[in-house]
C-alpha cells in the first residue's frame, strides 16, 4: 500500500474513532455547594459544576422557578430566600449533552426561630445501646431534620406529634459527635429554622471519641472537624447517693453513742454524789438529842399515900 493510501486510511480510522467516542454516553457531572448546602441567610455560597476535561459548554439550572446560566460556577454573595431550591447542571461536548447531575438542594437556614434538641436516656452511652434524639419547636412545623457534623447531609423526619419529632439511634462508634436539628414546613421545604444548639453524643470505649469531640456548627457536608473540646465526665450519681447515705447512717450512730455515753456519765456522777452524802446523814443522826424519859410508876405511888 502506498504512503498516501496509508495516510488516508489512518485519517479515516481516527475520524471513525472520534465519531464513535462522541456518539458514546457522556459521564454525568457533579454539582456541589461550598462551603455547605445549608446556608444561613445573608452569608455567601458558591455552587460549582464539574465535568471531564475539555468541556465545550456548561449549563447550570435552578428549578422552580426555571432559570439557567451557561456557566459552571454560580456565586451568591448573600443568601436570600429566593435563592433556596433545587439545582442541577449538565455540559455539552460537540453536539451532545451529558446527563444531568444529581439534584442539589440548597437550603436557607435562619428563617425561623431555632428548636431545641435533647437526648434520652443520657449523653454518654456505650456501643449497642439505644438512644433517642428529640427535636422540639414552639411552632407547629410538620418537618424536622437532624444533622450530624461530618455526614453527607441531614436526616429528615416528619413530626411525631405536634411540635416534636424523635430520631431513634442504635449506637455505634460512628454515632459519637456533634448533632443539631432544624424545623421547617413541607409547604416551603427549603426554608429552614436556625439550627438548635449543638448536642455532644459521647460513645465510650471508642478511640478518640470519648474525650475529643467536634464543637463547631455545621459548615460543610464533607468538611471534617478541626475544633475539639475535652469532655469531663461527671461521677456516677448513684455512687454519690450511696456515699451520702452511708455518711448519714454513720453520723446517726455517732450521735446515738454520744447520747448514751452522756447518760452513763450522768448516772455515774449521781451515784457518786449519793455515796458521798450517805455517811454525813448517818453521823448527824447519832448526835441528835435524845427525847425525855417518861415518869416512873414509883413516883405516882408516893403521892397517893401522902
Amino acid at each position: 500500500m502506498s504512503p498516501s493510501l496509508n495516510a488516508l486510511f489512518c485519517l479515516g480510522l481516527c475520524l471513525g474513532q472520534g465519531l464513535q467516542a462522541q456518539i458514546g454516553p457522556l459521564p454525568k457531572p457533579s454539582l456541589q455547594a461550598l462551603p455547605s448546602a445549608l446556608v444561613p441567610l445573608e452569608t455567601p455560597v458558591t455552587i460549582r459544576c464539574r465535568g471531564p476535561p475539555g468541556v465545550d459548554l456548561y449549563r447550570l439550572e435552578k428549578l422552580k422557578p426555571r432559570d439557567y446560566k451557561d456557566e459552571d460556577v454560580l456565586y451568591i454573595s448573600a443568601m436570600k430566600r429566593h435563592n433556596a431550591g433545587e439545582y442541577r447542571c449538565s455540559y455539552q461536548n460537540g453536539s451532545l449533552w451529558s446527563p444531568a447531575s444529581e439534584l442539589l438542594e440548597l437550603v436557607a437556614t435562619g428563617v425561623y426561630e431555632k428548636p431545641t434538641l435533647s437526648v434520652k436516656p443520657r449523653l454518654v452511652v456505650s456501643p449497642g445501646e439505644d438512644v433517642t434524639l428529640q427535636c422540639q419547636s414552639r411552632y407547629g412545623f410538620d418537618q424536622y431534620a437532624l444533622y450530624k457534623k461530618g455526614d453527607a447531609g441531614p436526616h429528615k423526619r416528619p413530626q411525631e406529634t405536634w411540635y416534636r419529632a424523635s430520631f431513634p439511634i442504635m449506637v455505634t462508634a460512628a454515632h459519637s459527635g456533634s448533632y443539631q436539628c432544624y424545623s421547617f414546613s413541607s409547604k416551603s421545604p427549603y426554608l429552614w429554622s436556625a439550627p438548635s444548639d449543638p448536642l455532644e453524643l459521647v460513645v465510650t470505649g471508642t478511640s478518640g471519641t470519648s474525650s475529643l469531640l467536634p464543637t463547631e456548627a455545621p459548615s460543610s457536608a464533607t468538611e471534617t472537624s478541626k475544633t475539639t473540646t475535652i469532655v469531663i465526665k461527671n461521677p456516677d450519681p448513684t455512687t454519690g447517693l450511696i456515699h451520702q447515705s452511708y455518711m448519714k447512717e454513720n453520723l446517726a450512730r455517732i450521735c446515738l453513742g454520744a447520747v448514751i455515753l452522756m447518760l452513763l456519765v450522768g448516772f455515774l456522777v449521781e451515784d457518786w454524789h449519793s455515796r458521798k452524802k450517805s455517811p454525813l446523814y448517818r453521823l448527824r443522826a447519832v448526835h441528835r438529842p435524845l427525847p425525855p424519859l417518861p415518869p416512873t410508876q414509883k413516883a405516882h405511888g408516893r403521892q397517893d399515900g401522902s
